[in-house]
């Protein structure tokens, strides 16, 4: 089966250029199954109940986020109930959400970083515990690491080298060079890249980010402008036995 992971989308214009460009991805490669990470979708940080759906009526099956996930606290009532949307599986027990949802033969995880990234629960040791602890899981595992360090992310692919068909990166929304099939069958790329704005600053606008780099006065930021990208791999997988086949960069540009 092929499975479409798309990068974190940028706000409007992200949203915007995957339902222009998904249905046709879809077509052209017989895609089987779309996991997008949706974490910026509502004006560049946050998920709203409107925006999700915009993105699932566009053809993408599972969202999953990171540590913005709880900008719009509108969503968090929604993170329980039957919206195919994840946050990370390692933050503290008792947080509203989940960090995993099985359809049809997949389970798609998502997991957030420590590294510069906050005092979040071990995502190594919470991974295991899922894998030891699901009585019945399917043989098509893909992982959306939500994370900044590449140390950490390159460790946790080799950590689960052979026990998931992918490790996916999301956070830094700079796509990285290395998309590859590590030795025990599993998929990887330390960053998909992002869906959004080119000419922006990881999709925000770049006078802002440069404003705030040169003054240090935080404030929200502006989704940039102009021209506007998808990125995405996509990962051929084994159905019977989850050992990834084929990874391969997905980017494309609005016309």
């Amino acid at each position: 089966m092929l499975i479409l992971v798309i990068g974190d989308i940028i706000g409007r214009p992200g949203r915007q250029a995957l339902g222009k460009l998904l249905p046709g991805i879809i077509e052209r490669h017989g895609v089987d199954l779309v996991v997008a990470n949706a974490e910026n979708i509502a004006g560049g940080i946050g998920v709203t109940l409107a925006t999700a759906q915009e993105l699932l009526e566009a053809g993408v099956n599972v969202l999953t986020s990171g540590n913005h996930i709880w900008a719009e606290r509108e969503i968090i009532p929604y993170l329980d109930g039957e919206l195919p949307i994840l946050r990370p599986l390692n933050y503290p027990p008792g947080v509203p959400g989940r960090g995993y949802l099985v359809t049809g033969p997949v389970m798609v995880v998502n997991l957030i970083g420590r590294t510069f990234m906050g005092n979040f629960d071990c995502p190594f040791r919470a991974m295991d515990k899922l894998l030891s602890e699901l009585e019945s899981k399917p043989p098509v595992i893909i992982v959306d690491f939500h994370a900044e360090a590449t140390s950490e992310k390159v460790a946790l692919g080799r950590y689960l080298d052979g026990r998931v068909s992918a490790v996916l990166g999301t956070h830094t929304h700079v796509g990285t060079i290395d998309a590859r099939l590590l030795p025990q069958g599993t998929a990887y790329v330390t960053d998909i890249g992002m869906t959004g704005p080119v000419d922006s600053i990881i999709g925000d606008d770049i006078e802002a980010v440069t404003s705030r780099f040169l003054t240090m006065i935080p404030y929200r930021l502006s989704v940039g402008k102009g021209r506007v990208a998808l990125n995405a791999v996509l990962v051929g997988v084994d159905e019977a036995s989850g050992r990834a086949l084929s990874i391969e960069r997905v980017s494309q540009e609005v016309e």
